[in-house]
């Protein structure tokens, strides 16, 4: 089992920047760099969509058109941490934003493990 605990989410105008964070963790010897991670949003009365994924070494990464070149993602596996950068920030950004890992490659679907999510709210 792994469990994920995202942070970093908040109130931003549009145009600002906001970083989260989600944190892995689970039995001893959990090897956080045998998950790609994702990032995923959801909207109320919508569907969880995909944001961005990395592979297990930060190697590959994958955007959903609508933030590339605004989000960043990135990976720190020596603290179990994944990472979204997210930049020049829209009222339609705004949503609960999840973090999610998988054993293997990355992809856009197939999560296993899910975080609570963290509310990230862009007024205009």
């Amino acid at each position: 089992q792994v469990q994920l605990v995202e942070s970093g989410g908040g109130l931003v105008q549009a145009g600002g920047s906001l970083r989260l964070s989600c944190v892995a963790s689970g039995a001893s010897g959990l090897i956080f760099r045998s998950y790609a991670m994702g990032w995923f949003r959801q909207e109320p009365g919508k569907e969880r969509e995909f944001v961005s994924a990395i592979s297990w070494n930060g190697g590959t990464t994958d955007y959903a058109d609508s933030v590339k070149g605004r989000f960043t993602i990135s990976r720190d596996n020596a603290k179990n941490t994944v990472y979204l950068q997210m930049s020049s920030l829209k009222p339609e950004d705004t949503a609960v934003y999840y973090c999610a890992a998988r054993i293997g490659i990355i992809t856009r679907t197939s999560y296993a493990y899910w975080g609570q999510g963290t509310q990230v709210t862009v007024s205009s």
